[in-house]
């Protein structure tokens, strides 16, 4: 435990999150920007590790430091999120920039742009990856992001998914057993319950919402959404 408290020193560069990752992704040490966004509210204001402290001293690191850097983002762009870290980490790039969509520890979502370099010593794979992340808090961006909750059956999710793949009625209610009737039913349920006024609406929304996996196809909810 002293261990882990040591590992996550800080220094601050304010506005920006920064975060070093070890090449499994854990955090190993961030700035106090970095806690504010995704340490609990109590850790997050306890005093980080000080690197001109006593050896024997006993500061409190937040709670945030140990965890996986896949755990803070929101699922619908974790998958391709994570392709690109894994590019990064065999050394088939130095560096990549990202738009992500960050969680809070209570599950909100807030949208950001991250860069994310590869940190290499005297080996050519990486010993670290540091993570520089700008959020765009304060934008009406950040609002449109749904938190994670159940918000569909698991049939509402298959037709959303069949609609994003630009399947029409019929071909969809023959995919999924259903009548024609039965398909609009739930079509128009998705629209009032998204608050959009057609289809190509409802994918939009989807998608800006994270319900819609990002970067994957043919598309597919988010498991984190499917009641």
């Amino acid at each position: 435990m002293a261990g882990r408290r040591e590992e996550c020193s800080s220094s601050d560069q304010s506005g920006v999150c920064m975060a070093v990752l070890d090449p499994k992704l854990t955090v190993r040490q961030a700035n106090q920007d970095f806690f504010h966004h995704f340490a609990t509210a109590a850790a997050a204001s306890a005093d980080v590790l000080d690197s001109s402290a006593a050896s024997g001293s006993s500061t409190t690191a937040p709670d945030v430091c140990g965890r996986n850097f896949r755990d803070l983002v929101h699922p619908s762009v974790r998958q391709p999120l994570m392709r690109q870290f894994e590019r990064l980490l065999e050394g088939r790039r130095d560096r990549f920039a990202a738009h992500v969509v960050a969680l809070r520890p209570t599950g909100d979502a807030f949208t950001g742009s991250l860069t994310a370099s590869a940190v290499r010593g005297y080996h050519p794979d990486p010993t670290a990856v540091l993570v520089l992340m700008r959020s765009g808090e304060g934008t009406e961006d950040d609002a449109v992001v749904a938190p994670r909750k159940k918000l569909l059956s698991e049939i509402d999710a298959r037709i959303l998914e069949g609609v994003a793949a630009g399947l029409s009625t019929i071909p969809l209610a023959s995919r999924l057993y259903l009548s024609r009737q039965g398909v609009e039913y739930h079509v128009t349920g998705l629209l009032r319950k998204l608050k959009v006024p057609n289809r190509a609406a409802l994918v939009s929304r989807a998608y800006a919402m994270g319900v819609l996996t990002v970067g994957t196809w043919p598309p597919r909810v988010v498991d984190d959404f499917i009641k």
